[in-house]
């Protein structure tokens, strides 16, 4: 089959023979119409999900990797005199650029969701926090081995135990994004496939007399190719700007109380839905394109 012809045929105004082999409207029009749709409304929100959990796990990981906590854990007549000793230490230790002593009001507000409001820290051994703000020539090893001997019940977090586990989640629903975009579209030109097949078969003797009064392969071809590629490109172009309406509706991160982790499109992301009905389009012309050989083939 000549590709350039089939192009040429795409581009070309609508000829009469498309309207008599493709049926405008019926079964055939009204699937490929919102398959496209409904899987490029599914595609905005994977790829709201790819982008939303990929800046998540950036985030964590700037966030958490710039601070370290320095818990103190001393009985109550030593534990000022430790905690003292240890931001002695850190005023002359490489890579500090800041570091306070948590209050017992944020300490209060740590503890609330486990123990409620108005936790008496007073009264319970919660060791003294220390907030450390780093920078990349800070040496946490190093650190924890000085405070080994000014400060024996100091202990250095710099939370990677739980920041790890966080960020590879985040890294694996971003993928899982991906994933669900790559199978919405391959779901997509299944359909458009399913229907484009049921097309060329309900129409097989319009075929034949096509052929017997002398229409090429390529022209009968290029009738279904034209039609269901544009079927896919509109039902796509629908179903898109549905998702992008939604996704702008979604309430932001605060209102939501950071349940949503901010999902949805930032900046420039909001460029990249637009693709979806051109790649749809595509989907349509490869699946269409694929049948009507196929079948073409089969119908003689």
């Amino acid at each position: 089959m000549d590709l350039a012809a089939l192009w040429r045929g795409l581009i070309r105004p609508e000829a009469g023979i498309a309207d008599r082999v493709v049926p405008p409207t019926g079964f055939t029009a009204q699937l490929t119409l919102f398959s496209a749709g409904a899987m490029a409304f599914l595609a905005v929100f994977a790829l709201a999900l790819a982008l939303a959990t990929g800046r998540l796990a950036e985030r964590w990981s700037e966030s958490l990797a710039q601070t370290v906590t320095i818990r103190v854990s001393a009985p109550a007549n030593e534990i000022d005199h430790q905690s003292a000793a240890v931001l002695e230490v850190l005023k002359s230790t490489p890579g500090v650029v800041k570091s306070e002593v948590v209050s017992d009001e944020e300490v209060e507000k740590l503890l609330e969701p486990w123990f409620g409001p108005d936790v008496p820290v007073d009264a319970l051994p919660v060791p003294r926090l220390i907030e450390v703000t780093q920078n990349s020539h800070f040496d946490s090893a190093a650190l924890q081995l000085r405070l080994e001997a000014e400060a024996p019940g100091a202990i250095v977090d710099d939370h990677t135990r739980w920041r790890q586990p966080l960020v590879t989640a985040a890294n694996r629903l971003k993928v899982l994004g991906i994933f669900s975009l790559l199978l919405i579209a391959a779901t997509a030109g299944a359909m458009i496939t399913l229907a484009a097949k049921a097309a060329l078969a309900a129409n097989g003797q319009v075929i034949r007399v096509l052929r017997l009064i002398g229409a090429r392969d390529i022209t009968i071809a290029t009738a279904f190719v034209r039609r269901f590629t544009r079927r896919a490109a509109i039902g796509a172009a629908g179903g898109t700007a549905l998702g992008m309406a939604a996704i702008f509706m979604l309430p932001n991160m605060d209102a939501a109380g950071g349940f949503l982790t901010g999902l949805g499109f930032h900046g420039w992301g909001w460029i990249l839905p637009l693709f979806i009905p051109a790649i749809w389009a595509l989907i349509g012309f490869l699946s269409t394109r694929w049948a009507a050989l196929k079948m073409l083939r089969e119908v003689r």
